[in-house]
């Protein structure tokens, strides 16, 4: 039986060097796989858009949860690695991916995810991963 002893998520190569040079030790996004994290496990950095693959790993300090992703950002400040202009235009992107609501009833707000991190390390090269790594994101067993 495999152990989950971690979680990857993509992560645009773009932003990729806030976490390694930049000082940004929270990672923030809707919750996806989700449910088995917990404090001590590894966040692998999975490196999307361009140069592919796990690039760096931190571990897991503490994990938060939000219906109101700016009360994160409040929370957390410049250790989030989203400025509060990014983190509104991801929200406003994520409402317009919404599906439509067949019965008429209200959507249900989004749960957001803070990961705080620490010992943020940088890998000397890409490593290709056997599969993709998908938006919603994956655990790492071992």
């Amino acid at each position: 039986m495999t152990t989950i002893t971690g979680v990857t998520f993509p992560i645009p190569k773009s932003f990729m060097h806030r976490f390694f040079t930049g000082g940004k030790t929270v990672f923030i996004k809707p919750a996806t796989c989700f449910k088995e994290i917990k404090p001590g496990m590894k966040l692998v950095f999975y490196q999307s858009h361009e140069d592919t693959g796990y690039v760096g790993e931190a571990i897991i300090q503490s994990v938060e949860f939000s219906e109101d992703p700016l009360a994160l950002h409040q929370k957390f400040g410049d250790a989030l690695f989203l400025s509060r202009e990014e983190l509104e235009a991801y929200e406003t992107n994520q409402t317009r991916w919404a599906g439509i609501r067949v019965r008429g009833e209200p959507k249900k707000k989004r749960t957001w995810m803070a990961l705080a991190l620490e010992q943020i390390t940088q890998y000397p090269s890409v490593i290709k991963p056997e599969r993709f790594v998908p938006v919603g994101g994956q655990y790492i067993r071992e």
